[in-house]
C-alpha cells in the first residue's frame, strides 16, 4: 500500500513538473535574442571585433533558472541573426568555493599593454567573481587569444578586492583625452560609482567616487559612462552615466549627464532630479558596444523576464539601441532608437512583407490585418482633433467576434501621455501598479511619431523618435493576435503607418 502510495505521488510530480516546462513558442521572441535554452539576464562584454558583434551574457548553462552565473556568448553582423556559441567564460567550482561570473565588459588591448597577447592584440574581459560562500565579491580579469572564444583567468587574479558583499560589474574603456584605461564599477550599498584608472588593464588606481544622487531606493548596479555629442555637434560634448537599480516600477535604469575629465564625473544637473533610460517595468542591466563602427553608441538591455514561466529559455535581449543627446525644452536628455543597423535593413529582415497606409483618417478601430504577434510599425499621426490614438495590440476575440482581451499603446492628447494599457490583458499576471505605464511627450507641430516593436512577449513603445521609451513584458493567449488602428474623441489622420511582418 505505502508503496503503490509513493509510486502515485512520484508519478504526479512528474506529471506536474512534465506540464510546468511545456515548451512555451507563442512567446518567444523571433528578432530579439534568447539563449536556446536556460537561464539569460544581464549582457556583457558587448565588443565588436573583425566585422562582428560579441555578445556575452549571463547564462546558467544548466537550467532554465538563476544560477550557475557563467558567461554565454553569441555572434551577429546585423544584430537580429545570431551565431550561438560554446559557453565563453563558465562557473568555477572546486572543495571549498564556488567562483559564480557576474557581470562585466571586454575590451580590444590594441596594443597589448597587458602583455597578454600572443603574436596578437588580446580580448580582455573584466568581470566580478561572486564567491557566495565567502561572501565576497571582486573584480577578476581574463584573456582571449582566438578572438574571443575562449578566456583564460589572469593569474594574479583578482586586479581590485575590498572584501566587500557586493561591488561588481566593471565596466572598462580607453578615456583618449588622460590616455588610459578607465574601469566604472558599482558600490552597490552605497549608491555609487567608482572609477578607477589603469595603463596596463592589470594594475588599477582609484580616481575617484560619483553617488548618493538621483533614485537612491535601492543598490547600484551595472554602470557605464559614455560621452555623446549634443545635438550632432562634435564641438559639444557631454557625458552620460547610466545606473540600473529597483524603483517605483521595478527594474530601472537612471542616468545622469555631465563631464568627465578621466578622473571625476560631474553631473550638471540638480542632484535631486532623476531621469530616466526607460519608462517601463522591464528595462535593465544596459550597456553599450565597445568599438561599434563610426563610433555609434549602441544600447543592449535585458528585459527582466514577467509573470509567466516560458519554455525551453527565460529571458530575452531588448532591441539594440543607437543613443544619441538633443536638446528638449527640460534640459539636455538622451534619445534612444532602434538600431539603425537593423532599421535600414528593416525590408530584408521582414521579407518585403509590410502593410503600408498614408493619410488615413480614423474615428473608429480599423482592422489591420495582421496574424501573428512579430512585427515593427513606424507610424506619425496628426492629433489636434482627437483626445486618444495608437493600436490595440493582441487582440482576443470570442466566438461572437467580439474583443475580450487586448493592450492598448497609444498616445493621450489630453494629458500629453504615451502609454501601455494592460487592462484588459496582463490582470493577474503584471504588478496592479503597472497595468498601466505612462511618459509625458509633448507633440511637434501637432504630431506625434510612434515606434512599435512587439515580438511575442516584448514590447518596446519609442515616442518621437526615442525621446522617452517603455518597455515591457506581456503574455498574450496564443490566438490573440489581432491589431487594429484607433482612435477616440474625434477624428485622427495617420500620416504614415508601415507595419513590418518579423515573425520570419
Amino acid at each position: 500500500m505505502f508503496k503503490t502510495k509513493y509510486i502515485l505521488v512520484f508519478l504526479i510530480c512528474c506529471w506536474i513538473s512534465t506540464f510546468a516546462q511545456q515548451p512555451t513558442p507563442q512567446w518567444r521572441p523571433t528578432y530579439h535574442f534568447t539563449a536556446p535554452s536556460n537561464w539569460l539576464n544581464d549582457p556583457n562584454g558587448l565588443i565588436y571585433l573583425n566585422g562582428e558583434f560579441h555578445l556575452y551574457y549571463q547564462y546558467n548553462p544548466f537550467e532554465n533558472k538563476w544560477g550557475h552565473m557563467s558567461w554565454g556568448h553569441a555572434t551577429s553582423k546585423d544584430l537580429v541573426s545570431w551565431k550561438h556559441l560554446p559557453v565563453a567564460i563558465p562557473e568555477k567550482i572546486t572543495n571549498d568555493t564556488t567562483t559564480m561570473i557576474f557581470s562585466g565588459s571586454a575590451v580590444l588591448d590594441k596594443h597589448n599593454v597587458s602583455g597578454l597577447g600572443n603574436g596578437k592584440a588580446p580580448v580582455v574581459a573584466f568581470y566580478t567573481a561572486d564567491l557566495p560562500k565567502q561572501r565576497n565579491e571582486s573584480q577578476y580579469m581574463a584573456y582571449s587569444n582566438d578572438g574571443g572564444l575562449t578566456f583564460t583567468n589572469y593569474a594574479k587574479n583578482p586586479i581590485i578586492d575590498l572584501n566587500k558583499k557586493d561591488f561588481r560589474d566593471p565596466n572598462v574603456w580607453w578615456h583618449e583625452a588622460s590616455q588610459q584605461w578607465i574601469m566604472t564599477v558599482a558600490m552597490v550599498d552605497e549608491h555609487q560609482a567608482r572609477f578607477y584608472g589603469s595603463k596596463n588593464l592589470k594594475d588599477w588606481t582609484m580616481l575617484s567616487d560619483f553617488g548618493k544622487q538621483g533614485n537612491q531606493g535601492s543598490g547600484w548596479e551595472c554602470p557605464f559612462i559614455i560621452p555623446l555629442a549634443v545635438d550632432g555637434n562634435k564641438n559639444n560634448i557631454k557625458w552620460v552615466l547610466a545606473i540600473s537599480l529597483f524603483g517605483p516600477k521595478g527594474p530601472t535604469m537612471q542616468y545622469f549627464v555631465g563631464d568627465f575629465d578621466g578622473k571625476t564625473f560631474k553631473n550638471d544637473n540638480d542632484g535631486k532630479l532623476t531621469l530616466l533610460v526607460d519608462e517601463g517595468d522591464s528595462f535593465y542591466a544596459a550597456i553599450p558596444w565597445n568599438d561599434a563602427p563610426k563610433n555609434q553608441r549602441i544600447l543592449l538591455g535585458w528585459l527582466q523576464p514577467g509573470g509567466k514561466e516560458t519554455f525551453p529559455w527565460k529571458g530575452q535581449m531588448s532591441i539594440p539601441r543607437d543613443l544619441s543627446l538633443k536638446t528638449t525644452p527640460e534640459g539636455i536628455r538622451l534619445f534612444q532608437q532602434p538600431a539603425s543597423l537593423i532599421g535600414d535593413n528593416i525590408k530584408k529582415h521582414s521579407n518585403g512583407k509590410v502593410i503600408s497606409r498614408q493619410n488615413l483618417v480614423i474615428d473608429q478601430n480599423i482592422d489591420l490585418g495582421t496574424s501573428q504577434n512579430s512585427y515593427w510599425i513606424n507610424a506619425e499621426f496628426s492629433i489636434k482633433d482627437t483626445e486618444k490614438i495608437g493600436f490595440k495590440l493582441a487582440q482576443l476575440k470570442d466566438e461572437k467576434g467580439n474583443v475580450v482581451k487586448e493592450v492598448e499603446v497609444g498616445y493621450d492628447a489630453i494629458k500629453k501621455q504615451l502609454y501601455v494599457d494592460c487592462t484588459r490583458s496582463e490582470k493577474g499576471i503584471k504588478n496592479d501598479k503597472n497595468i498601466i505605464q505612462t511618459a509625458t511627450v509633448n507633440p511637434v507641430n501637432g504630431k506625434i511619431k510612434l515606434q512599435v516593436l512587439f515580438d511575442k512577449s516584448s514590447l518596446e513603445v519609442f515616442g518621437n523618435a526615442g525621446e522617452k521609451v517603455i518597455t515591457t513584458m506581456i503574455f498574450p493567449d496564443e490566438k490573440a493576435t489581432g491589431i487594429t488602428a484607433f482612435s477616440t474623441g474625434g477624428k485622427a489622420v495617420l500620416n504614415s503607418l508601415k507595419v513590418w511582418d518579423m515573425s520570419k
